[in-house]
């Protein structure tokens, strides 16, 4: 798997992720119930884990658009950086007790998700013709060391935020804002990759839109770093995101990509978010709150190296498939078993987790492969930006759901997210 620069950007990628992966969980550990005690609302926990994923959702598109005029590793850094400063508002907030500051923090704490998932995407452009999908998994896989870790610090850094004379909810935030500012700095100081979009494949079937080699075109790609001086902007910049999402959502495969990155990410995060909350309702501790999300997390990132050997092996809509049953198995269970139960609690989580990296995967495989390279990261940008605002809207919706109906309500939810999806890979079906 050498491409340009070989695996030393992949290998770049692979410790930032392991890096942002502890401060991202570390956050989603305790965000929702740090929340709650503050305010003593149960709903805004909810609200509080919406403002994350929202950040996520509004940063995607700028970073795209960064990474197509100056490159990824900008992008990447800048998004750290930007998260760094949210972990900082997070603690100021816990400290002063003004409560917009923590919603502002944790919006701003979202660019560090989206960073996260753009890497999935720098992953498949130093990734050989047929191994994207497995380069892709790696970069998502190395967030399993992190993000298992991230949570299990949380009863650590309660002590440390009570020991500093904080809520002690926001000590994990300081790990956070650490592993955050050392991203931001890898990926500004090492991490070159080519440009955005431009896949080792593209060599081999050129864009219709793209000149013919032959031809000398101000939009070629060139040996020099992205972003250097006198380096013309890649042709992706050209397209807008709006437009790149019109022209995907008219191709039958295209489409299912996209909404199957949609819909998982959406239902992942409606019921991982209000997992702890409820457990926290049900007097479980910190530390088995923290428990459930490592399983959880595990599931997400764990699994992804056989979900990324799958879609170039079975092809990614196979894979899609297989998200979409995983997501139904752990919502039965949510729906039937108490909430408190220790042993099926954790099983669901773990099966929402594999949904997750299946449909992530899958559909991130599936969107870049059935698109011109013209359209990639615009595309990508548009797609990382509707999934973090639908799943947004459902966090904020989820703690009314879990106030009203409780866990298995939140559930049946889910289920119904899923609708949309399974309507169009029977479409795309149809269609061949």
């Amino acid at each position: 798997m050498s491409r340009r620069h070989g695996w030393v950007p992949l290998t770049i990628l692979i410790v930032n992720q392991l890096l942002a992966g502890i401060g991202v969980a570390s956050g989603i550990a305790v965000g929702g119930v740090l929340a709650r005690e503050l305010t003593g609302v149960v709903s805004l926990a909810g609200l509080a884990q919406a403002a994350s994923v929202l950040g996520a959702g509004l940063v995607a598109i700028p970073m795209a658009r960064m990474a197509t005029r100056v490159g990824r590793h900008w992008a990447l850094a800048s998004g750290y950086a930007f998260a760094f400063l949210g972990a900082g508002l997070v603690l100021l907030a816990a400290a002063s007790g003004i409560l917009p500051l923590l919603f502002l923090g944790l919006g701003a704490f979202g660019a560090a998700s989206a960073a996260g998932l753009q890497a999935r995407f720098a992953a498949t452009e130093v990734a050989a013709p047929g191994y994207e999908a497995r380069s892709m998994s790696l970069v998502l896989w190395a967030t399993t060391l992190g993000s298992v870790a991230g949570p299990n610090l949380s009863p650590l850094g309660a002590q440390l935020g009570a020991a500093l004379g904080l809520e002690p909810l926001a000590g994990p935030f300081l790990f956070a804002a650490v592993a955050f500012a050392a991203s931001a700095l890898l990926a500004a100081v090492l991490l070159r990759t080519p440009p955005a979009g431009v896949l080792a494949a593209d060599a081999a079937t050129p864009s219709p839109a793209t000149p013919s080699p032959a031809t000398p075109s101000p939009a070629a790609p060139s040996s020099a770093a992205p972003g250097a001086p006198g380096q013309p902007r890649p042709p992706q910049a050209r397209v807008r995101t709006g437009e790149a999402l019109r022209i995907a959502m008219r191709q039958p495969r295209a489409a299912v990509g996209v909404v199957a990155i949609i819909c998982s990410h959406t239902v992942m995060v409606g019921v991982m978010v209000m997992t702890p909350v409820t457990m926290h309702e049900h007097g479980l501790s910190l530390g088995l709150q923290s428990l459930v999300i490592s399983i959880h997390i595990l599931g997400m990132y764990g699994a992804s190296p056989l979900m990324g050997w799958l879609a170039d092996r079975w092809g990614s809509e196979r894979v899609i498939v297989l998200a979409v049953a995983l997501f139904v198995v752990a919502a039965l269970i949510g729906i039937t078993v108490p909430s408190d139960n220790m042993v099926a609690v954790p099983i669901a989580l773990g099966l929402l987790g594999l949904g997750w990296s299946a449909g992530m995967i899958g559909g991130s495989a599936q969107l870049t492969q059935s698109v011109p390279r013209e359209v990639r990261v615009p595309l990508q940008g548009a797609t990382d930006a509707a999934m973090n605002l639908a799943a947004a809207s459902s966090a904020a919706l989820a703690g009314v759901i879990l106030a009203w109906g409780g866990f298995p309500a939140l559930n049946t939810l889910a289920l119904l997210v899923l609708v949309p999806l399974v309507v169009l890979v029977l479409r795309a079906r149809l269609a061949r």
